[in-house]
Parts: structure tokens; sequence; C-alpha cells
């Protein structure tokens, strides 16, 4: 079960990256993020 859980939680990881990070820097201002903040809001999707 833990298995499958952490796959989950590593891909909503992923795409919450990947969406994030295709996303340009005013549009990423617009949402009050900065492109160094990607990873740690990613973390907090997982949770």
């Amino acid at each position: 079960m833990n298995l499958i859980r952490n796959y989950r939680n590593w891909r909503v990881y992923r795409d919450t990256v990947t969406e994030l990070g295709r996303l340009s820097n005013r549009q990423l201002h617009d949402l009050g993020i900065v492109r160094d903040e990607i990873k740690i809001i990613a973390r907090k999707a997982t949770i």
C-alpha cells in the first residue's frame, strides 16, 4: 500500500513541477510564485 501511495505522491510532485515549470516568470508572478519556490510548492501538493 505504501508503494502505491509513494508512487502517486511522486507523480503529483512531478506533474506539479512540470506544469509550474512551463509557466513564464510573468505568469508565476501573477500567481505570487517565484521560480525557486516551485519544488517547495510541489512537495506541499503531495501532502
